[in-house]
């Protein structure tokens, strides 16, 4: 059986926390809520990190205090000089090894845009990438009552969560046929509902695992009343229902399609714009140049705030409101 991390990848609201819970119920795999602190970690300490002062940042996270993990248990786990990998293995371990699993694993839709980094951080892992249809994506993306905290790179609209959608799985796809050749594996996310013990039992055989039933009965620990953004998961499995061809404007269905089309299409998502016209050709240029830009000064921003003092009171800042809102 492979000991292999298994990382779930997808554009945010693709369906990949269902994803996740499923697997999380199988004996051998723990895959906690989204990390997001793996691109902070290696921006302030690289691929050859200092034990002690690894230790003292994971220390100031509260994602891992919200994961029952402390820094002993992290300690007992880390050679005495750790390459990034095993320093970062050795949280996930900690976490896997509280819950008697043998195999640990990520979800966290952020690091769709760091994948070469997640490599980094779990050499030889399996990736799983989950594609739902944009416009439903979109749909589920406005409509979310959390927000993260400010980052101006995020998607403000539609139109530029479509540039998102596209750009993060182009992205997906290469890294799965470079980097990634021969671990990685892509499904549907309406297929996934729509069939969900068949395809549950195509990725166990992917990943060196035999099915289990108690990957299916994950909405049994879930009261409907706690899931503000995510209330199908105290639902059994059910068939999707296309929601943007009622609750999507035509004008926007034609600008997410001038922006994703041909992804759309790739995937076997029928379009109802084939030929968009030359205004909304233009406005999805626009918002392309848009977007890109803001996540290229965002990133530029990140790296510079993660090696300074900020990055420490910042933490602090995620300390005190972690339970009101989402980690950016």
């Amino acid at each position: 059986m492979s000991e292999a991390p298994v990382v779930v990848l997808g554009v945010s609201r693709s369906g990949t926390t269902l994803l996740k819970e499923m697997l999380s119920r199988h004996s051998q795999i723990a895959i906690p809520s989204e990390s997001y602190f793996i691109p902070q970690l290696w921006d302030r300490h690289r691929a050859r990190p200092d034990r002690a002062a690894f230790l003292a940042d994971v220390g100031r996270l509260a994602r891992v205090r919200e994961w029952g993990v402390s820094v002993e248990d992290m300690s007992a786990r880390l050679p005495a000089e750790p390459s990034f990998a095993e320093a970062i293995q050795a949280i996930y371990r900690a976490y896997a090894d509280a819950r008697g699993k043998s195999r640990f694993g990520d979800k966290t839709p952020a690091y769709m845009q760091r994948l070469e980094l997640l490599e980094r951080a779990f050499p030889g892992a399996q990736y799983v990438h989950l594609v739902r249809d944009g416009r439903d994506a979109a749909l589920s993306f406005v409509a979310m009552r959390r927000k993260p905290r400010f980052n101006w790179a995020r998607p403000r609209g539609l139109a530029s969560f479509a540039v998102q959608w596209a750009l993060e799985i182009r992205r997906a796809q290469r890294f799965g046929a470079g980097t990634a050749a021969g671990r990685y594996r892509e499904l549907r996310y309406e297929d996934l509902v729509a069939g969900p013990e068949g395809r549950l039992r195509e990725l166990c055989a992917f990943l060196g695992l035999d099915y289990e039933p108690a990957m299916l009965e994950y909405h049994r620990d879930f009261d409907p009343r706690q899931l503000q953004d995510h209330p199908r998961l105290a639902q059994p499995p059910t068939k999707d229902v296309r929601r943007w061809r009622e609750q999507m404007r035509p004008a926007d269905v034609e600008r997410f399609e001038a922006i994703a089309g041909g992804v759309l299409a790739e995937y076997g998502y029928e379009r109802a714009f084939p030929a968009p016209s030359r205004a909304a050709r233009a406005r999805a240029a626009a918002e392309r140049a848009a977007l890109n830009a803001r996540i290229l000064s965002w990133d530029a921003a990140l790296v510079v705030a993660r090696r300074s003092p900020v990055w420490r009171a910042r933490q602090v800042y995620i300390r005190r409101t972690s339970g009101r809102q989402s980690v950016a």
